[in-house]
C-alpha cells in the first residue's frame, strides 16, 4: 500500500510503516502529479483536497488530515468517489487550551490584571473551548459561552448571543471553525462592526482560523491608534501574513497553538486508528508506545499550590513569549529564508501539562482539570 503523508506529521513513520510504503511530502506544495500511486493520503491544514488534487489519484481509497477543522477538506468529493475519510477531532484540543492560558497569563502580567476579576468570552465551545471553559472556571475567572449552534441542540447549555456577549468580556477568545457561507458563518466573525461592539481595552485572541478575525479591521483599529491586546496565532493569507498587524500585536506565532508533541502525534494516532478500522485491523501501536519521556515528569507541591503558582509552572513546560520571539525575529526580516511555514516545520518540542505527574500530600483538584497528571502520597 502506497502511502503519502505531510512531512511534518509527527510519528506517521513509526505508525504506518506496517501498513505500507510511506512516502513524505510538503503539504503546502502537493500536486497531483506527486499523489498519482497513493492509496493513503493524510495531510495537515495547509493542503486543500478537491478534486483537481486527487483528479490522478484513481487508486485512493483513504484521506485524513491531523487536525480538528476540516474546511481544507471536500468531503462531498470524497463521498462522490467513494473514499473513506477521518479527521482528528480534539487531537490537539489541550494543546491550543495551554496556548491560550500561557496568553492570558502572559497578559495578566503585563497589563496587571487580576484574573478573577475578568470576564472572558469563549467564542465556540467545541472540542477546544469546552476544554478552555473548564480550565478557566477552574481558575475562579468568570466565562460567557457563545455557541448558537450548541445551544440549538442542548436545550441546558448557558449561551450568550455573540452581539451581547462582546460588550460584557474583558477578553475574547475564538475556537470556531472556519464557516464562509449560512446562518453560522464564522467568516470575518469579527470585524469593524463587531469590534465596536468591545469594551475599548477588551483583549482578543485567535487560534483557530484566520479569516474569523478580519486582519484588515484589526489593523485600521490598531493604525487608528486604538490600542488593545492582541493574541493571533493564525492570520488570513498564511503563510505570507500581512507583516504591518504584528507590530500591534502584544503575541504573535506561526499557527502552532496545537503544535505539542502530544497534540500533533495525537492526530496521527488517531488516523492510523481510523484507516486500521477501514482495513479490518487491530491498532498494534499507541501514542503512549511512541512518545519520548519527558524533561521534567514529576514534581512535588504543597496544597496552598495558587494561581500565581500555576502560572510559574506553565512557564516552565511552556512559555508562549517564546515563540512569539520566534515569529518576530524570523518573520520581520528584510530578505528571509525562513518563515511562515519554516516555523511551523521546525517547531522546537513543547510537552503538555499530562506530562508532568504532581504528587503531594494534597493535590488542588483543579490542577487535575487544568490537565495536569495528579496524585496524592
Amino acid at each position: 500500500m502506497k502511502i503519502y503523508a505531510d512531512e511534518n506529521m509527527p510519528y506517521v513513520k513509526d505508525f504506518f510503516a506496517d501498513l505500507g510504503e510511506v512516502t513524505l511530502v510538503n503539504g503546502r506544495t502537493l500536486t497531483a502529479a506527486q499523489i498519482s500511486e497513493a492509496e493513503v493520503l493524510l495531510v495537515r491544514s495547509v493542503t486543500k483536497v478537491n478534486e483537481q488534487l486527487l483528479s490522478r489519484s484513481p487508486k485512493l481509497m483513504f484521506v485524513g488530515t491531523a487536525t480538528i477543522g476540516t474546511d481544507h477538506i471536500d468531503q462531498s468529493y470524497l463521498l462522490h468517489r467513494g473514499i473513506g475519510f477521518s479527521s482528528a477531532p480534539g487531537c490537539n484540543a489541550q494543546s491550543v487550551v495551554e496556548y491560550v492560558l500561557s496568553s492570558i497569563f502572559v497578559l495578566a502580567e503585563k497589563y496587571q490584571w487580576n484574573l478573577r476579576d475578568k470576564t472572558v468570552g469563549v467564542v465556540g465551545v467545541g472540542n477546544i473551548g469546552r476544554l478552555l471553559v473548564k480550565a478557566l472556571q477552574a481558575l475562579s475567572v468568570r466565562v460567557l459561552c457563545c455557541d448558537p449552534q450548541r445551544a440549538a441542540t442542548e436545550a441546558d447549555f448557558p449561551h450568550t448571543p455573540y452581539e451581547q456577549l462582546l460588550p460584557q468580556v474583558d477578553l475574547v477568545s475564538f475556537h470556531v471553525p472556519l464557516i464562509k457561507t449560512g446562518a453560522n458563518a464564522t467568516l470575518n466573525l469579527l470585524n469593524s462592526e463587531t469590534l465596536r461592539l468591545l469594551k475599548p481595552d477588551c483583549a482578543v485572541i485567535n487560534a483557530c482560523r484566520g479569516e474569523v478575525t478580519n486582519n484588515d479591521a484589526l489593523l485600521a483599529e490598531a493604525q487608528s491608534g486604538h490600542k488593545r491586546a492582541l493574541v493571533l496565532d493564525v492570520w488570513a493569507n498564511e503563510p505570507e501574513p500581512d507583516l504591518r498587524l504584528i507590530a500591534h500585536t502584544d503575541i504573535a506565532s506561526a499557527h502552532i497553538a496545537g503544535h505539542s508533541i502530544e497534540g500533533k502525534a495525537r492526530g496521527t494516532e488517531m488516523l492510523y486508528q481510523a484507516l486500521c478500522q477501514q482495513l479490518g485491523l487491530a491498532p498494534r501501536l499507541s501514542l503512549a508506545q511512541v512518545l519520548p519521556a519527558p524533561q521534567i515528569s514529576e514534581l512535588k507541591i504543597n496544597s496552598n499550590f495558587g494561581l500565581l503558582d500555576v502560572q510559574n509552572l506553565s512557564r516552565l513546560l511552556y512559555d508562549v513569549r517564546r515563540d512569539d520571539a520566534l515569529f518576530r525575529f524570523y518573520m520581520m526580516q528584510d530578505n528571509k529564508t525562513q518563515g511562515f511555514d519554516w516555523l511551523r516545520k521546525s517547531y522546537p518540542p513543547r510537552r503538555e501539562y499530562s506530562s508532568v505527574r504532581l504528587t503531594g500530600q494534597e493535590v488542588p483538584e483543579f490542577l487535575t482539570t487544568l490537565g495536569f497528571n495528579t496524585q496524592i502520597n
